[in-house]
């Protein structure tokens, strides 16, 4: 076996059985898992300040092993299925999704040593969070989640419509009626597009409110039909998710009477 093949069997879930986790996986989990936790201590002053040096040596740790196993995941590229040339593969890869991801990690781990501005570093440091991203690669739960979403997306399509249509109308009618008595709440339809948002999610602030009957009426219908809108993609999700795990629960029945039946004979 090649060195291209066995980077692409450590650093492919899909390589080992049952999607199994490799040494090489392992490793990048956990650097994930310290690398986000360092980004948000390092965001404490009391533990920044102190600790300062010991902070950018784990940055830079962190950094090297994204970008060790980002070259590594390009190379081994051309083991993956599909047509294509080594070199077609190894771009397919670079613009994918999870390849600009494995990219914006690597970038934002170690542009703080090439960038001494202190705002740009701030906001750096602050992205550095997106490397809980990279779960969506190792997390067979977030793949079944993305998988669920997927399969349900004209569903979800329907009710967001739905929503938008419902506050788009609530915002409008809040002008129409209170504009002229609550100018700074409600003297445009993007002002009172804030308070029909809050009041769809039942979140209620309370810092904008409709004062007379005809505003309050329309409050009550647009929070009434919040709590129908929020209740259906809920349920949608819940019954996509449920199938795609039962899909995944026979087929590890089915693979596992597989490999009964051939140890059998």
């Amino acid at each position: 076996m090649t060195l291209r093949e066995r980077l692409h069997q450590q650093l492919h879930i899909g390589s080992w059985p049952n999607g199994k986790l490799t040494g090489l996986n392992i490793v990048v989990v956990w650097t994930i898992l310290a690398a986000v936790g360092v980004s948000i201590a390092a965001t404490e002053p009391l533990i920044r300040e102190p600790y300062n040096r010991e902070v950018l040596i784990a940055e830079l740790i962190f950094g090297t092993i994204f970008l060790l196993e980002y070259l590594a995941r390009i190379y081994a590229a051309p083991e993956r299925e599909g047509p294509g040339s080594d070199w077609s593969k190894r771009w397919r890869f670079v613009i994918s999704p999870i390849g600009l991801v494995d990219l914006l990690v690597v970038i934002v781990s170690l542009a703080p040593f090439f960038i001494a501005n202190a705002a740009v570093l701030r906001v750096i440091r602050l992205l550095r969070i997106v490397s809980i991203l990279k779960f969506s690669r190792f997390s067979a739960a977030m793949r079944e989640i993305a998988g669920a979403l997927k399969e349900r997306s004209y569903d979800l399509l329907v009710c967001a419509t739905l929503a938008f249509v419902l506050v788009l109308l609530g915002a409008a009618g809040l002008y129409w009626i209170e504009g002229a008595i609550q100018p700074q709440a409600f003297g445009s339809i993007p002002r009172a597009l804030w308070w029909a948002v809050i009041t769809l999610t039942t979140v209620g602030y309370g810092d904008v409110y409709p004062i007379t009957p005809a505003g309050r009426l329309i409050g009550m219908v647009v929070a009434v039909g919040g709590v129908l809108l929020v209740a259906l993609p809920t349920g949608i999700v819940a019954a996509a998710f449920s199938d795609a795990m039962q899909r995944r629960r026979e087929a590890m029945r089915k693979a596992l009477e597989e490999i009964e039946g051939n140890s059998n004979i």
